[in-house]
């Protein structure tokens, strides 16, 4: 019997740094728990420098799978300079980056090539290339 974890806060799941490889990697979010990108045996560099300019260098973490792309955060969902990376999972050279503001403000090219000023559209491009 599988036992139950409660949902907790994204700020308070703690980071779970088992090796984990693509194939692991779940398609919903992960609720009690965080994926920190160091945990991720095929992470690429872009992905484990994406906090790297970010206010106290945040670690990416796993947030889930859009079709065949990954998505990983780096930074608070709150309205703070934080940068979102999706790649392919079976092609992690086709990655994408959308960047917020701490005024509330994103900017991201997306797989179509089209420049998006809000993250819902920028996702919405993943879906619609997969």
């Amino acid at each position: 019997m599988t036992a139950v974890v409660d949902a907790l806060p994204y700020d308070q799941r703690p980071d779970d740094d088992t090796p984990v490889h693509t194939g692991e990697l779940p398609p919903t979010p992960i609720r009690g728990r965080a994926i920190p990108a160091t945990a991720w045996v095929e992470a690429p560099d872009d992905l484990l420098d994406l906090g790297a300019d970010l206010p106290g260098a945040p670690v990416a973490s796993y947030k889930r799978r859009i079709g065949p792309w990954l998505l990983w955060r780096a930074g608070p969902a709150t309205k703070a300079a934080a940068r979102y990376w999706a790649a392919r999972a079976d092609q992690l050279s086709d990655a994408w980056t959308f960047t917020l503001s701490p005024d509330g403000r994103g900017q991201g090219v997306g797989p179509s090539g089209v420049v998006h000023d809000r993250f819902r559209a920028w996702k919405e491009d993943l879906r619609d290339s997969a």
